[in-house]
């Protein structure tokens, strides 16, 4: 039973749908005598206040309702004409029925709104054919869908969530805090803030899905912030774990070892990086107290720029510590250290630009740099819409298998019912609408016995009401409105089975009193919906039997092959021996796989937990580690091109190190897939040669390369053991863990 916020939340809901739909029900049937335009009333509400799943408050479902309007009056138009002849209606219903449900890919509302979409064209595609009551059906549908608009907007409006905005600002006051005083927060309180930004963890009407420029932006935002909060978090781990020393303070932590000439060289070098870096992470706060506090209030964020001078200044001292005198130059710790502050300080970066994005919403005329990562901020909306549409016009997208699957069952439980004429066939269709939202033929299965229990006790008592009650139309009248908030309010909170049931018994109530009916009206709910349950487990046995399960494995396998490239690439271009020797590796087909592994990984996350041990494998730190290559691509070869060449040996290190860490994204993209099993290959060593000079590229690159060892490690770790897993919803606990990594 779920708890006391859920049952209210169902009531009110109920509350709304039953009003919405009595009311124009009654005063059409009743007071004008228009049952066909009392039926689309009725439906109407039911459609998008009971059956579809709109989130939001009460204001955002409204506009949603009124926003569909248009849309559920062309549906209804569509189906009556379309209703001339079966093959008509089944060519209208595949049509229709994909683009609802591919209509996903915009974002949570029009995903919720899309089964209740379904419905119109679903109602006025079956038999009879009558286009000269068209206008009625669609006064009827109006009256309906600003009845139940107005309710959403009055009647017990469900309360606003908090923003996304507001969930950001918080997550950067933490962050702003940690950056001023790294040495007095908490790691997990920083990990904890972070993981309140993931979109599972956000109300689904306010996570920035969309394929416009804000949404797009605002995620992006999210992303950097969380990988802001991760950076703090290792950096107060190193903290506590660095030795304590009299000559150093403050970030550094690690100061020179004192007593002797050289040691105080040092030590002079050492609180030099170290007043860099506290500097750095004084403008990292600043920018993240700043940017809290505009995005609380509503107001555009400070302006870029800064930072970006900040950290050019930070680097020129980081490449004259590098050219200068050997003993001038600070401990390999402290470089280090510096390292893990330049990388807080790209993601900071990173999030400035992104919530600068956002917040403006319009398109910008320059580029913004880096134009691979904000390629969206030049687009047109139109752009962007076809961006979003067509890079899910692919098998490999769950949104594109899901709309098929969708339009194959509707146009197939029509095509049943017109050619054998089963009476109400609109109902075949309901039921493989309503088994659509599974996920997995095991899931099908199970959920159509208990829509068949569902249906059979309800249509059980439908039928025995209709033979006490006969031709009293006031009896099924009385009964009606109760009927509706029972089984809205009682059904999302027992279980689809009583909800099923208590349908077909407000169904009943509402046929028997638009035309005289019998007992038999109840046996061709069953009949209807035996057929349609059986179209939609043969779907779902034919065109997705496994679910997103095997997908996943496939997206991510692709991801991973594409990361390996990146990062040699990567390589080559701080090692080439010359500016411009080597041109920097596209990003873009990582960030489309990034996003289809993306989808992929959250319609695996909807499925039950009843799936096969392979759910042990961490296919989230695939998308950290993934996130994390791409963003290493970007602002390495940016801001560490050596001023002297890399030695040979050093370089020699490097390459291999790199190749490593490709070869191990190939091994794991083979073994997630079940391609080969090749053995795991002993790593090479993670830090560079002794004599290799104290090159920022160099550091950076050990830093960066060693951190995606880490988390590749981990992932095929948890593939590799996957056969001893006994609970399939449950992640390996490094999935979390490998977003401790020091920077990109």
């Amino acid at each position: 039973m779920s708890g006391a916020p859920d049952r209210k939340a169902a009531l009110h809901r109920a509350l709304r749908v039953t009003v919405a739909a009595s009311a124009g029900f009654y005063a059409y049937l009743y007071g004008l005598d228009k049952p066909v335009m009392a039926l689309y009333a009725l439906f109407g509400p039911v459609a998008l206040g009971g059956l579809a799943s709109i989130p939001g408050s009460g204001r955002q479902r409204a506009t949603v309702i009124l926003k569909s309007l248009p849309v559920g009056l062309l549906l209804v138009t569509l189906g009556t004409t379309l209703a001339v002849t079966t093959w008509a209606a089944v060519l209208g219903m595949l049509v229709i029925g994909f683009c609802l449900a591919f209509a996903a890919v915009a974002g949570p509302r029009a995903a919720g709104a899309g089964p209740g979409l379904q419905l119109f064209y679903i109602l006025a595609c079956v038999p009879p054919y009558a286009p000269d009551t068209l206008g009625l059906r669609l006064t009827g549908l109006t009256t309906g869908l600003l009845a139940l608009a107005a309710c959403e907007f009055f009647l017990l409006p469900a309360p606003a969530a908090a923003p996304y905005r507001a969930r950001l600002a918080e997550a950067l006051a933490i962050a702003a805090g940690a950056a001023a005083d790294p040495s007095a927060v908490s790691p997990g309180g920083l990990r904890d803030a972070g993981r309140r930004l993931r979109l599972s963890d956000v109300p689904e009407a306010e996570r920035p899905a969309g394929p416009g420029r804000r949404d797009r932006a605002l995620s992006q935002a999210g992303s950097a912030t969380r990988r802001l909060l991760e950076q703090l978090a290792h950096f107060a781990d190193a903290l506590a774990h660095a030795p304590r020393t009299g000559g150093a303070s403050g970030t550094g932590g690690a100061g020179g070892t004192g007593g002797t000439g050289g040691a105080a060289v040092e030590s002079s070098a050492t609180e030099r990086a170290q007043a860099a870096s506290d500097a750095l992470l004084a403008q990292v706060s600043a920018l993240c107290g700043a940017t809290a506090v505009a995005l609380r209030d509503g107001r555009m964020p400070p302006k870029p720029g800064p930072l970006h001078d900040a950290v050019v200044d930070f680097q020129t001292l980081r490449l004259d510590q590098a050219t200068g005198p050997p003993d001038a130059v600070p401990p390999v710790r402290v470089l280090r250290r510096q390292s893990a502050v330049l990388g807080i300080a790209e993601s900071a970066r990173i999030m400035e630009t992104a919530t600068q994005v956002g917040a403006d919403g319009r398109r910008q005329t320059e580029p913004v740099p880096p134009p691979e990562l904000f390629w969206y901020a030049g687009r047109s909306t139109a752009q962007l819409w076809a961006k979003r549409l067509f890079g899910h016009m692919t098998l490999r997208s769950v949104q594109f298998q899901n709309a098929v699957r969708t339009a194959l069952g509707l146009g197939a439980a029509r095509l049943v019912a017109g050619s054998f004429d089963l009476p109400h066939g609109f109902w075949v269709m309901l039921a493989v609408l309503t088994l659509g939202r599974t996920t997995t033929v095991g899931q099908t299965w199970g959920t159509v016995r208990k829509v068949l229990a569902g249906n059979l006790v309800g249509a059980v008592v439908a039928g025995a009401l209709l033979i006490a009650f006969g031709k009293h139309t006031e009896a099924y009248a009385v009964m009606l409105a109760p009927g509706m908030l029972a089984a809205f309010a009682l059904g999302p909170l027992l279980g689809i089975a009583w909800a099923q049931g208590m349908f077909t018994l407000v169904v009943a109530s509402a046929f028997a009193q638009i035309a005289p009916a019998s007992w038999e009206l109840a046996g061709a709910r069953i009949l209807d919906i035996v057929t349609g349950s059986v179209i939609g487990l043969l779907c779902g046995l034919l065109a997705w039997p496994a679910g997103a399960r095997r997908e996943v494995r496939r997206t991510m396998a692709a991801l991973l092959r594409c990361c390996g490239p990146l990062v040699t690439g990567t390589a080559d271009v701080l090692l080439a021996p010359r500016r411009g020797a080597a041109s920097p590796p596209s990003t873009l087909p990582t960030l489309h796989r990034l996003r289809l592994a993306e989808a992929a990984y959250a319609q695996y996350r909807s499925e039950p937990a009843a799936t096969p041990a392979a759910a042990r494998a961490d296919w989230q730190a695939v998308l950290i580690a993934a996130n994390h290559v791409l963003i290493g691509a970007q602002w390495l070869p940016r801001f560490d091109l050596p001023v002297v060449t890399v030695p040979p040996a050093a370089a020699a290190w490097a390459r291999e190190a790199a190749a490593h860490v490709a070869a191990t994204a190939d091994r794991i993209a083979a073994l997630a897939t079940d391609d080969r099993r090749s053995p795991r290959a002993p790593d090479p060593p993670f830090t560079t040669p002794d004599d290799a000079p104290p090159l920022p590229a160099l550091i950076d690159l050990e830093t960066w390369l060693r951190s995606l060892n880490a988390q590749l490690g981990r992932i095929e770790d948890s593939l590799r053991d996957m056969e001893h897993a006994t609970d399939p919803a449950t992640v390996r606990p490094g999935g979390q863990g490998s977003e401790g990594a020091p920077h990109a």
